[in-house]
């Protein structure tokens, strides 16, 4: 008889709960404030906040004003650099193809969503771009922080638009 031992669920730490909970304040910023998908994300380097942001692009009339984009420009503008290498994206939602690629580029090191995204979502659920080989750069992924409160957000926002 083999014993079968299940995968080991990813271990968070309690900075990256404080990070996730700061994303999800920023979520709750977008829905309130903008009236905006409540995607929250928030970049670190060495325990230290880089860049936030919230999706903007009813705001902002523009389609790539994701919050992972929102975030990443934040970032490049406070270090003068497009290039964040070892950083880290908290997001409260699987991000999708043009954000994993934009994080991709910036040369991100980790990235750690809440809740799914089986529909565009480009971390797992529906592509695999943050690990495919086939770029030079490959990103580390945890997915499942908070992600009922994350997906509990979504879910109000989008009934309530209903």
């Amino acid at each position: 008889m083999t014993d079968d031992i299940a995968p080991a669920t990813p271990a968070f730490t309690d900075e990256d709960e404080r990070f996730m909970r700061r994303a999800l304040q920023l979520a709750e910023h977008a829905r309130d404030a903008e009236n905006e998908v409540p995607v929250g994300a928030v970049l670190v380097h060495d325990g230290q906040i880089l860049g936030l942001g919230w999706n903007r692009n009813i705001t902002l009339h523009d389609p790539t004003a994701h919050a992972e984009i929102m975030a990443l420009r934040a970032a490049g503008e406070k270090q003068q650099n497009y290039r964040l290498p070892g950083a880290t994206l908290y997001v409260t939602l699987e991000p999708c193809s043009m954000c994993a690629m934009a994080l991709v580029h910036a040369r991100i090191g980790r990235v750690v969503y809440a809740a799914s995204d089986p529909k565009t979502g480009a971390a797992g659920s529906v592509f695999d771009t943050l690990v495919d080989p086939r770029h030079n750069h490959r990103i580390e992924v945890q997915g499942g922080l908070l992600a009922e409160l994350s997906s509990e957000l979504l879910r109000n926002f989008f009934r309530a638009k209903r």
